[in-house]
């Protein structure tokens, strides 16, 4: 099951893992982008609309599921957005409530929701995108760094939980990716968006979805814990050294 799965991380890992050989519940608000997904992909993508900040409706979806695709080995948490980038003594509420329910109570929700199982059955897979953000705020990020830090916080604590068992616990942390995530961030706003990735080459989608792949698929004994994957010009979610148009 993927997350956010209709743009961005969420639909590279779709199609990653489904020429990977795995059948994908893919999860979203746009109905119209995850129709497209499921012509294609066909037989090995199930869509299930929904938002995430909803737990009562996801919990219902999940619990209608057909009974071949209930027992879901693989959780992608990648539903997640930043909005604004203003100082904190001049953010929007309403874009920080929308960032906390997505990012910190929504990732939550799947998690109560979908573990229970993979606890019961003691095989599966959480892997949450975090983000290199979460490491240290930068400025104007505070909100957002701090959903991002919870995430962090969340997947350890979760970790430690079942340690006890054959479930492994994942936490992708990515640098600078281009996706709709800028578009998203400043409301629309294409052209400031663009200047994100100016000078520098950013990651991809797929490069995420490839990592996330990686620890999907590494021997069972092994439980990659945490990956940092940042542009080659990237040091940390404020260093960033770009091109110069001179």
């Amino acid at each position: 099951m993927i997350t956010g799965a209709t743009s961005g991380i969420g639909e590279a890992c779709v199609s990653c893992f489904i020429k990977a050989g795995y059948r994908v519940i893919a999860t979203g608000r746009n109905a119209e982008k995850l129709n497209r997904l499921k012509n294609e992909f066909g037989p090995d993508l199930l869509p299930l609309e929904f938002d995430v900040r909803h737990r009562e409706t996801a919990e219902a979806c999940v619990n209608n599921l057909p009974d071949d695709w209930r027992e879901i080995d693989i959780l992608v948490n990648n539903a997640g957005l930043a909005l604004g980038l203003e100082p904190e003594y001049q953010g929007d509420h309403t874009d920080w409530d929308t960032m906390i329910d997505t990012n910190i109570k929504g990732l939550l929700s799947m998690t109560r929701i979908i573990v229970p199982g993979m606890v019961e059955r003691n095989r599966g897979h959480i892997i949450n995108i975090g983000s290199v953000a979460g490491d240290a705020a930068y400025a104007n990020g505070n909100v957002y760094c701090a959903t991002k830090a919870a995430v962090k916080s969340i997947t350890d604590g979760l970790r430690i939980d079942v340690a006890h068992t054959e479930l492994r616990v994942t936490l992708l942390k990515p640098g600078l990716v281009e996706t709709n995530f800028s578009n998203i961030r400043f409301h629309g706003d294409c052209e400031r968006a663009d200047k994100v990735y100016q000078g520098i080459t950013p990651l991809t989608g797929k490069d995420i979805a490839d990592a996330a792949l990686y620890a999907a698929q590494a021997p069972k004994h092994v439980q990659i814990a945490e990956m940092l994957i940042l542009a080659t010009h990237q040091a940390n979610g404020s260093t960033i050294v770009r091109e110069s148009n001179s």
